[in-house]
């Protein structure tokens, strides 16, 4: 597995260090267009922007994406099994600490990893994913998350995903100024002769295409990433089938995802814009097409280790390349799959299992609605009053310190302030 990481980061690197090298062409070639000699000013100005951008990334940019998404943090009493399966999936990924868990109050089912370091990482997913998924497709999804910060990649994607904001900041700042201002004076002076023409026309068409590059350059780094974290998924859960058929549920549903942007859409598990498309729209996709991410992890057969995943996407999509690096692969063995077992449902899976046996969750989807809509009242300070008639009265905040009847037995409760 480290094989695996450090090729990721070196292949990761390479890519955030092109990003930095059009962000400073830009600069350069701005800077030489809006005044003669001033390329290194306008290098100086594009390298302040990335530094600033990169220090509030690295440091708070996952608060500010766990904001944009509306996500809130949870306690393991507002939903013991998503802490418990979050813990297995640590434990199996062998992180030092569990990840911060958040919940967006969503319909949509989704989720998505953040953080600068496995010490820093959260997780966060939508009311509709808890409500959608069974424990063994819960499980699937957040090994596949776990995935992202174990192959160290959430990093480098709010890295890149800086660098290309700072990329079209520069574009259209400049833009505005060569079409409004001194541009427009420049390419009418005569001084400058064809040599200042000749870079203002490449300024003006490294413009246009500076943004468009650093877009495929971030979505290629996003689309392998997510081949990726199913693979680290497979070889976490040992159970590849948690996760196809989690990503079939997900990706049959129509409701939208109100938080998602295209900024940040390539962090969530499956495209929260729209399914990903084939041929030329593929290249603008966010993520590799959901129905050949389901293939792959269905032509694994009985095995759940990098070796067999990469063999199952040469297979499915036809490539002689495969998506796990090769240094990775020398190093890796055969990880056998497992099968859900006959468990009583009242029995979880153990937290501290070296590896992840799938169970069957208690309780159907209706249970699991109940569940989330209580962990979202709970969330939102509504108090809960047990009554005598086994009735539990979820009573808004807006209440407390007045009295209301149980509506089935006519039982007066005095709303006290919730313990939370």
């Amino acid at each position: 597995m480290w094989e695996l990481i450090r090729a990721n980061q070196r292949r990761a690197a390479t890519l955030v260090v092109a990003m930095a090298a059009l962000l400073f062409l830009l600069g350069y070639a701005l800077g030489e267009a809006l005044a003669p000699g001033g390329g290194a000013g306008g290098l100086v100005i594009a390298f302040l922007v990335w530094v600033v951008l990169s220090l509030v990334s690295y440091f708070q940019g996952d608060t500010i994406f766990l904001s944009l998404a509306g996500a809130r943090r949870i306690a393991k009493a507002d939903n013991p099994q998503l802490y418990n399966v979050v813990e297995e999936m640590t434990i199996a990924a062998g992180l030092p600490t569990v990840p911060a868990i958040y919940v967006m109050d969503q319909a949509a089912p989704n989720a998505f990893a953040t953080g600068r370091d496995a010490q820093h990482a959260a997780v966060a997913v939508t009311a509709g994913l808890l409500e959608t998924l069974d424990r063994n497709e819960l499980q699937g999804v957040i090994a596949h998350e776990l995935g992202h910060v174990k192959n160290r990649d959430v990093l480098y994607m709010m890295m890149v995903g800086i660098m290309m904001g700072a990329i079209v900041l520069l574009a259209d700042v400049g833009g505005r100024v060569f079409l409004y201002g001194g541009g427009r004076r420049r390419t009418s002076s005569r001084s400058g002769g064809q040599g200042q023409l000749i870079v203002v026309i490449a300024a003006v068409v490294l413009m246009i295409l500076a943004p468009i590059i650093a877009q495929l350059i971030y979505l290629a780094l996003s689309r392998r990433r997510e081949y990726l974290a199913d693979a680290s998924s497979a070889l976490f859960t040992r159970y590849p089938e948690g996760l196809a058929s989690a990503l079939e549920k997900i990706a049959r549903t129509t409701t939208p995802l109100a938080t998602a942007t295209r900024a940040t859409a390539p962090m969530y598990i499956v495209n929260p814009l729209g399914a990903s498309a084939k041929g030329l729209a593929d290249l603008t996709s966010t993520h590799p097409p959901t129905s050949e991410r389901i293939r792959i992890l269905r032509s694994m057969g009985g095995g759940a280790g990098l070796v067999r995943y990469d063999e199952a996407f040469r297979a499915v999509t036809g490539k002689k390349g495969g998506v796990v690096p090769p240094s990775a692969l020398a190093g890796a063995g055969q990880a056998p799959a497992v099968a859900p077992v006959a468990a009583p449902p009242s029995v979880p899976a153990p937290a501290q299992a070296a590896v992840p046996v799938p169970v069957p969750a208690a309780g159907g989807r209706l249970e699991r609605v109940r569940q989330t809509t209580d962990m979202l009242w709970r969330l939102n300070q509504f108090v809960f009053i047990p009554c005598a008639c086994g009735t539990t009265l979820k009573v808004p905040p807006a209440y407390v310190g007045r009295e209301i009847a149980c509506p089935h037995c006519g039982a007066v409760h005095k709303v006290q302030p919730s313990a939370a």
